[in-house]
């Protein structure tokens, strides 16, 4: 199987805050990847796809919530690939199904629910036994597909910055695309995470350990802040959907709030109080996910 990364834009964003700050900031917008399997979660399936054909597995079974852009993505490429897709989704099922698990259904995904206890020991030997003999042989694919393959994966967004940066930045969910970008760093650059839950300093030590993994160079400049979750995943206020939807009505590049919104957010508050120095460029990861958004319009309309 060969999987080709496709070619994104890599998008000056224009505003007084930064033209004041004398900083040159861009988007690259790896939302663009592809029209399902979009952001981040297209590296973090490439090199998964490519060693689950390796080693002859037919089918992928993941983990992920109701509204999860990794369950999403998974089903997308499942489809395209020619895999059989199985979804465990943690909590009691719910009809009519979110556009989130309606549209994976439509691509092929099984849906299998269990309880939020038994999703806390997911990968339990027990639970994961009782999934084989339920659904047969499966490649295993972690929750938000963040293992030694996706940070090879991620390691590749790095590449297509045809442009020197200072920062390049990413939210962080389980760290996964940050240790990625931190692999494929070169020279003085500094790879900034925006945590995206609340008390998410376990992330660092999930980042040391996905470079060890792999091997990659953990000395590289990189730190993740933890200063802009908006009170938890998920989470989000009326401050923050102003700044997304003023982002997107001025910019014309959809975000979301949960992952890319809380990020541009930190960057544009970090520029604000002068965190980043004169002259520096900045370039932020849009990681897609814009999928969700369909989930959360009612959320959305009560702010």
């Amino acid at each position: 199987m060969i999987i080709e990364n496709p070619i994104t834009p890599l998008t000056e964003i224009f505003d007084p805050l930064f033209e004041k700050k004398h900083i040159k900031f861009f988007i690259k917008r790896e939302d663009l990847t592809d029209s399902f399997i979009s952001g981040n979660k297209f590296f973090k399936l490439k090199y998964n796809l490519i060693e689950a054909e390796k080693l002859g597995f037919k089918t992928l079974l993941t983990f992920g919530g109701a509204y999860s852009n990794h369950i999403h993505a998974t089903a997308s490429a499942g489809k395209k690939y020619g895999f059989k897709t199985i979804g465990v989704i943690r909590g009691e099922e719910h009809l009519p199904l979110n556009p989130t698990l309606s549209s994976a259904q439509e691509n092929g995904m099984i849906i299998e629910y269990i309880d939020r206890k038994s999703y806390r020991n997911k990968y339990d030997e027990r639970l994961i036994k009782t999934l084989k003999e339920k659904f047969g042989d499966f490649y295993l694919l972690p929750e938000g597909g963040t293992n030694e393959f996706a940070v090879k994966g991620c390691s590749e967004i790095i590449g297509k910055i045809n442009i020197d940066f200072d920062y390049v930045c990413c939210p962080c969910g389980t760290g996964g695309t940050l240790a990625g970008l931190i692999s494929g760093l070169n020279g003085n650059n500094f790879a900034l995470g925006f945590a995206v839950l609340k008390g998410a300093s376990f992330l660092k030590e999930n980042v040391n350990s996905l470079l060890k993994n792999c091997s990659s160079d953990s000395s590289q400049k990189w730190n993740i802040n933890l200063d802009y979750h908006f009170g938890g995943y998920a989470k989000m206020d009326s401050v923050l959907l102003d700044f997304v939807k003023r982002f997107t009505s001025l910019t014309k590049i959809p975000i979301e709030p949960i992952y890319t919104g809380k990020m541009l957010f930190g960057i544009y508050d970090l520029a604000s109080k002068g965190y980043f120095k004169e002259g520096n460029v900045i370039i932020a990861i849009h990681t897609g996910g814009i999928q969700g958004l369909k989930g959360l319009s009612s959320r959305i309309k009560n702010y």
